[in-house]
């Protein structure tokens, strides 16, 4: 058994301009849906905001005015690239405007400048667990068609602001939440009619494959890719009936993949909305766009689950209801951890849609205690990040075209989950806790120098373990 990655390989890390940059109402950025949670993805939505209400993201780690410092650090590591997000409310405050914000356009273009300095290639997602906050007032969010044509038009003006600095895109992340965070993914209320959703779930798709003809159009040599979360689930037994649920469990959120790369709803999902009453609003120019693929796959990964028909074992964990796996271990927060997952994840993938991958998002959310001196031994992030890299190169060697690989995220970050500090992924301590106490000091953690050197030897000096 031995390690392989590609020469080219795009080792980095990810991060989403709602958890770092901050100054969420600074030159001129309007209001977006993250803005109106301020304890993350899983809490309701607050009806109304004001400047001064506390919400941990306003001022996150500050990575709007200090990501000359973050990226140097990165660059210390070796990242090959760096996928970050554009808020789209620093573009069109409100997402109707007819003219972009030039000043939130000079933002993106002094941090990509930052980035080439050091040789870092952006990977910049277009709609990250955000959209302006006015659509969702003004439209009812994405279950209004209008808002497609206002996307198209966020989408292009950035393609044609940054095509010499970009050349890879991610049109929404992790798209496939929509189903289980209304608000988040498309500005739905939680308690939405499966109608609802699935027909906001349609524009986004349909926009989705609308910004990928786009970007094709005005920078040529660019890739774009969708992007899943990764939530592959086993069948608890051998039992058909269990089997058959994890092939169900599944194709929820593999429902997106197949539309973005093969261009049209497939039969299981047209079968799930005719016996459940589902209707959706689908125009023959809809059919004609969708046929757009995407160029590559990206997608997170933290943990798998199990899929049984028994539903008194289901527990929330984070916003999946998943099946504990008897054989693994699980992190404070109760993800399952399974490296092997990954492999299997991958080969999954690529056998389905024959397009190269790209793993965007995969790391190890913990509690980290500072020693005395101020030093951090995060052993714990390195196995685990050691484990499922140590997987990836497995499935490179089954077969798999795989393009790069970024952790979540390299530096300490407000988790979306509950908007919380304490859960940090970072190679990178940021000092800030969940009450926004602290002086935002930056320090590098043990795991620093491991993935430092993980990038130097391009994975060689990963440990196998028996």
């Amino acid at each position: 058994m031995s390690i392989q990655f590609p020469d080219n390989f795009l080792w980095g890390g990810a991060i989403a301009a709602n958890q770092v940059e901050g100054a969420y109402l600074t030159d001129n950025k309007g209001l977006s849906t993250s803005d109106m949670l301020p304890q993350g993805i899983l809490a309701p939505a607050v009806e109304s905001r004001h400047q001064g209400d506390f919400n941990p993201k306003d001022i996150a780690i500050d990575f709007y005015h200090r990501y000359k410092e973050d990226i140097a650090l990165f660059a210390e590591m070796g990242f090959k690239c760096l996928r970050t997000s554009i808020a789209w409310t620093r573009i069109f405050p409100n997402g109707d405007e007819q003219e972009p914000n030039e000043v939130g356009l000079r933002f993106y273009d002094d941090l990509f400048d930052e980035m080439k300095k050091y040789h870092i290639e952006p990977v910049v997602t277009l709609s990250h667990y955000e959209m302006p906050y006015a659509l969702v007032k003004n439209y009812g969010g994405w279950a209004d068609r209008k808002v497609i044509d206002f996307f198209e038009r966020y989408a292009k003006t950035v393609f044609n602001r940054y095509k010499n600095k970009v050349k890879h895109w991610l049109t929404f992340n992790e798209i496939n939440m929509s189903l289980h965070a209304p608000f988040t993914g498309v500005g739905l209320a939680e308690n939405s009619t499966k109608d609802a959703i699935y027909q906001a779930i349609h524009h986004q798709l349909v926009a989705s494959a609308r910004t990928v003809k786009a970007c094709h159009d005005i920078i040529p040599d660019a890739k774009i890719g969708n992007m899943l979360l990764g939530a592959i689930q086993y069948p608890l037994t051998c039992k058909p009936d269990d089997i058959l649920a994890a092939h169900w469990e599944n194709n929820q959120w593999l429902f997106f993949g197949d539309v973005q790369v093969r261009g049209t709803y497939p039969g299981y999902i047209k079968r799930y909305f005719k016996e459940n009453n589902i209707n959706i609003t689908m125009t023959e120019q809809d059919k004609k766009d969708l046929q757009q693929s995407v160029d590559f796959i990206s997608f997170s990964y933290y943990m798998s689950g199990c899929a049984t028909t028994d539903n008194s074992k289901k527990v929330t964990t984070n916003i999946l209801n998943l099946v504990p796996n008897p054989y693994l271990e699980s992190s404070e927060w109760g993800w399952q951890i399974d490296p092997k997952g990954l492999r299997y994840l991958l080969n999954f993938l690529y056998d389905r849609y024959q397009k190269p991958l790209f793993i965007v998002e995969n790391g190890l959310g913990a509690v980290d205690n500072p020693n005395p001196d101020g030093t951090i031994d995060d052993d714990y992030r390195i196995d685990y990040l050691n484990d499922h890299l140590v997987q990836t190169s497995e499935a490179i060697k089954d077969g798999v075209e795989l393009l790069g690989y970024t952790t979540w995220g390299p530096i300490d970050l407000v988790s979306a989950s509950k908007a919380e500090m304490s859960k940090r992924y970072g190679f990178i301590y940021v000092d800030r806790d969940n009450q926004g106490n602290g002086t935002l000091k930056r320090s590098k953690k043990k795991s620093f120098y491991w993935y430092q050197s993980v990038i130097k030897q391009n994975g060689k000096n990963l440990k196998i373990k028996s």
